[in-house]
């Protein structure tokens, strides 16, 4: 491919979100707050990520944004749904990540973010309190219709050139795809009968790819990884990536299990436990979600560790998973590891990990980037399943016939080199042979 191949990042770039909590708002306020000049973009690739070029002894190593065009943060104008009616500020205010005096001093954008109303239904998101902000239609159809008339009208409302969406809603109760989901034609005919089997964020889903929008899916619902999303994605020419923002334990996990696979050290036990306090723990609290956090959470070792490969090491691993909802908490969740290893000749040892953080503060850096890289995508003329992001996921989508990689630095580099391909530049295989040719 070449540069030139690529559509510049000219105009309005829409970003929406589903969902207007914790997490997009700790992003809109984060976005608001750099482009004024008074907080980082900490954590955020596109931003202040660097990328080599070349050979090492080239020196070339310039920022991401500096390499292929991406939208700058003063084009970016900020959309969303969500099912409490509280404009970004008040929700902002109530989600209390951020610092009044953070909120205060951008308070004026942030108040002129009003939410759209919400596809909401509490047989998806059962524990959820404060609903008031909801659309009501004659069919599932209708609601995406609503949808669909939304993006258009915030596109031409804001002067967009592009559009972008990224879901920041809540983890809906757990069902696999059904029949229903099965062909595009299937899918709309359940539309138009209110299929109970389709769930909220597959009708965001469906409206962002009958637009355009790229779509990618930052919880665990299965939401556009289905075959009749994959054949509107390739019918629309759209990207869509997901699933589920990699933020806290399972960013430790991706992380510390590709240190002990390359080591070959073995793994008897890895226990994990969280606190959390926001909506998103809120939520979790009902076990029909929980299980579809369990599910992404769950596979990233087993692809990591290989057990099928090595079971002497990883064969007989016991991997346990509890989230818990504590109010006192808020954003400020508590991700305790403990891991039971072995080496040499059989010798246990072990590694503990408590890991404190603010959820939403790990996840806004991905939105962000999210956004962007998706942005791009679509300017290169990509469409379907785009792998190469898998690096922001805990269950990365794929092709259907393919395992995800969930080895982060593998991600990186599949990124990197994705990035590179795009700009011209050749690909780095880190093999450093030339160094040592006489």
């Amino acid at each position: 491919m070449s540069p030139n191949d690529i559509r510049p990042a000219s105009g309005t770039l829409g970003v929406l979100t589903p969902g207007m909590g914790a997490v997009a708002t700790t992003f809109y306020a984060g976005v608001i707050a750099a482009r004024r000049g008074v907080a980082d973009p900490i954590g955020s690739l596109t931003q202040m990520g660097h990328i080599r070029l070349g050979k090492r002894t080239e020196g070339r190593n310039p920022l991401i944004s500096d390499l292929v065009p991406l939208a700058s943060l003063d084009d970016i104008v900020f959309g969303g749904w969500d099912p409490i009616s509280d404009n970004a500020y008040e929700a902002a205010r109530r989600a209390g990540v951020l610092t009044n005096e953070h909120l205060d001093a951008i308070g004026d954008e942030l108040r002129a973010i009003e939410p759209m109303t919400a596809v909401f239904s509490h047989d998806w998101v059962k524990l959820l309190e404060g609903v008031d902000h909801v659309k009501t239609g004659e069919s599932t159809m209708d609601l995406a219709e609503q949808v669909i008339a939304d993006i258009e009208r915030f596109r031409t409302e804001h002067g967009c050139d592009r559009l972008v969406m990224v879901w920041c809603g809540s983890t809906e109760a757990y069902h696999p795809a059904s029949e229903v989901h099965q062909s595009l034609e299937s899918f709309e005919q359940g539309l138009r009968d209110s299929d109970p089997a389709i769930a909220p964020s597959q009708v965001y889903a469906y409206a962002a790819l009958k637009t355009g929008t790229p779509y990618a899916n930052g919880a665990p619902n299965v939401s556009a990884d289905f075959p009749a999303m994959l054949e509107l994605a390739a019918q629309t020419g759209t990207p869509i990536a997901g699933k589920d923002f990699k933020t806290g334990q399972t960013l430790v996990k991706t992380i510390l299990a590709p240190g002990l696979k390359a080591r070959l050290l073995g793994v008897s036990g890895w226990f994990s436990t969280n606190i959390l306090g926001n909506r998103d723990g809120e939520v979790l609290d009902d076990p029909e979600s929980f299980k579809s956090k369990e599910i992404t959470k769950a596979g990233v070792l087993d692809q990591i560790l290989q057990p099928d490969l090595y079971p002497s090491l990883y064969g007989d691993m016991y991997h346990k998973i509890r989230i818990n909802y504590y109010p006192p908490r808020g954003d400020n969740k508590e991700g305790w590891d403990n891991i039971d290893i072995f080496g040499w000749m059989g010798y246990p040892m072990q590694i503990k990990v408590d890991f404190l953080a603010k959820d939403s503060i790990l996840a806004a850096p991905i939105v962000l980037d999210l956004a962007l890289f998706m942005d791009l995508a679509g300017r290169t003329g990509q469409s379907g399943v785009q792998e190469w992001l898998s690096f922001y996921f805990k269950s990365p989508q794929t092709a259907p016939e393919l395992y995800p990689e969930n080895d982060l630095f593998i991600q990186l580099i599949k990124l990197k080199n994705t990035l590179r391909h795009w700009a011209g530049e050749d690909l780095i295989t880190h093999l450093g042979t030339e160094y040592y040719e006489k």
